[in-house]
């Protein structure tokens, strides 16, 4: 009983050998080179070469003659169009009806037949593109809405056949075709507004196909083009009258309308795959979004009613708000950290947006200046860099609106000012409390310790330049000042600065306070020889040297100090 499976074996082996010779017996016809196999081996070699067949039905010639076959098919239509035996819209519809068709059967090709449905597809778009062409420019017969909706239904038609079994080469061939049609046809009609429309469909289906993982490459296409026709739109209309002869007028509505529409199709696509499906967003996507949100504001800048630059800074700092609730909603906890440095470095860059459009200058340096604080000291309680950062950004941006930068140039190396503002003084303040904010904390890696020292060099020279305009008022009192005076105060406030920082950095062991008391030492340095030597008085310039050597032999011994320590 043993030995029964393996008889079976045997015989059923035999009997194969036997089939084989009988069935080689009977075709000793065919093709000599051909190799006798049995049917189950025939079946399962054709199962595995099917994903590498290119054209099924005899090869590839056959594929190319039947395309040959759709075009002359599509001259017959123009031929008939063209001796008006049938209305031009019957022939209009008939020819896209004709390109469906053909796309219908692109989509029918065999699973392995790239080849076929690709060239499918392609006399489908050969048919729709000149017949769209002609019907609207030659023969006049559609307009140019009822032309732009028949590319958007060309691609969803092919979308739709498309979608089951992801045929990227039919999705790719038509949503090429209808981009290049739009961008051409709305220069050729000056229908702009249309076609753009089209483009926004294609975009909003190129998304929804992306966050279902298709598609994903044809959309930055797509993406492509909407945002050049979208910027056409903005800059032929925002031109004067004269240079827009034959273009026709459009409300404002229209005008404002493709801008946001693209805005609102990539932000609400990148706040889903980011919130709520947890994917890490795309350098693509990051892009595409920041030049739609570029380009809804230039259009609200430009087509807006009276005061479109104070709703756009509304806008921006609304929409700053709900995205830095986003960042500590929805990715503070996440483990993908990319999504939460790009809402982030989007929600500092709409407030910095927010507060230069629609805020006087006192109180933008102010709101930017309470800004760096809070960021600064959210950054420092919760030991990251992300909030310093940002900080830091807007403590410079508070420094520029303020003039702070300027006044501190201008007390230092340049013309006295009159007046220090109060806005000035404010920002010094604020640069004073997010650098003492972090001097607790010990351990800190380099990018802290740029941001200190961005901190730190702001409040110092803040508070010399406050030093030296305090010092040249009480002067006023008793002489009349001149440049040898100022001159010497200079240098007096810069060697007291370097020797207090100095100390400070040794004894608190803040690396950055002694690289600013070293600039300090050069600044003083140069000084000497660009102001001091050639505008001071003999006694005015040897004291300036004296507190230069005695700055210069104290620093690095007050520094050794701390470092022994």
């Amino acid at each position: 009983m043993d030995d029964l499976p393996d008889a079976l074996e045997r015989l059923t082996t035999r009997l194969e050998v036997l089939e084989l010779r009988v069935y080689t017996l009977e075709h000793s016809s065919d093709a000599p080179g051909e190799a006798a196999v049995p049917r189950s081996e025939q079946a399962r070699g054709s199962q595995a070469s099917a994903p590498l067949s290119i054209a099924p039905e005899g090869g590839m010639f056959p594929v190319l003659g039947r395309a040959m076959l759709g075009m002359a098919g599509a001259y017959v239509l123009r031929a008939v169009a063209e001796s008006s035996s049938l209305p031009r819209l019957a022939v209009a519809a008939l020819a896209f009806a004709y390109a469906i068709m053909w796309l219908v059967w692109a989509t029918r090709a065999a699973a392995g037949a790239w080849l076929a449905g690709t060239t499918y597809a392609c006399t489908s778009a050969l048919i729709l593109a000149p017949m769209l062409w002609e019907l609207t420019l030659s023969f006049k017969v559609l307009p140019a809405p009822v032309t732009a909706g028949a590319l958007g239904a060309f691609v969803c038609a092919a979308s739709a056949l498309a979608w089951k079994r992801n045929l990227t080469s039919v999705i790719w061939v038509a949503n090429v075709t209808a981009a290049t049609m739009a961008i051409i046809l709305s220069i050729a009609t000056h229908e702009m507004a249309s076609f753009i429309g089209t483009l926004l469909l294609m975009a909003l289906i190129c998304e929804y196909a992306a966050s279902r993982d298709r598609g994903l490459g044809v959309r930055t296409v797509v993406a492509a083009a909407a945002d050049l026709a979208t910027w056409a739109l903005i800059y032929i209309y925002s031109s004067p009258q004269s240079t827009r002869g034959d273009y026709p007028v459009l409300g404002s509505a229209t005008l404002l309308a493709p801008g946001f529409a693209l805005f609102l199709i990539y932000g609400a696509s990148v706040f889903f795959k980011a919130a709520v499906s947890k994917e890490k967003i795309t350098v693509f996507e990051t892009a595409q979004t920041t030049i739609a949100f570029a380009l809804a504001g230039s259009s609200l800048l430009y087509f807006a009613p009276r005061g479109g630059v104070i709703v756009v800074g509304i806008c921006c700092l609304v929409l700053s708000a709900a995205t830095y609730a986003a960042v500590f909603v929805c990715f503070d906890r996440d483990l993908e950290r990319w999504n939460s440095l790009v809402f982030s470095a989007w929600s500092a860059a709409l407030f910095l947006a927010g507060c230069w459009l629609c805020l006087p200058q006192l109180w933008t340096a102010a709101c930017l200046g309470a800004a760096a604080t809070v960021a600064t000291v959210m950054g420092v309680r919760l030991s990251r860099v992300g909030p310093e950062f940002h900080g830091m950004v807007y403590l410079l941006a508070a420094a520029t609106a303020s003039g702070l930068l300027k006044v501190v140039f201008e007390v230092l190396a340049g013309a006295l000012p009159n007046r220090i503002d109060g806005e000035v003084v404010l920002v010094s303040a604020c640069a004073a409390v997010c650098y003492g904010a972090g001097i607790c904390c010990r351990e800190k890696s380099w990018k802290q310790q740029w941001v200190d020292l961005v901190f730190a060099s702001l409040a110092v020279g803040a508070g010399a330049a406050l030093m030296v305009q305090g010092m040249m008022w009480l002067i006023a009192f008793r002489v009349n000042p001149g440049p040898h005076h100022l001159a010497f105060m200079r240098t007096l406030t810069i060697c007291l600065a370097a020797l207090a920082l100095a100390f400070s950095g040794s004894h608190w062991r803040r690396v950055e306070l002694t690289r600013i008391g070293y600039g300090a030492l050069a600044m003083v340095a140069v000084k000497l020889v660009l102001e001091d030597l050639r505008l001071g008085h003999l006694e005015f310039i040897a004291g300036s040297i004296f507190l230069f050597a005695v700055t210069l032999i104290a620093v690095p011994h007050i520094a050794r100090m701390g470092q022994s320590a």
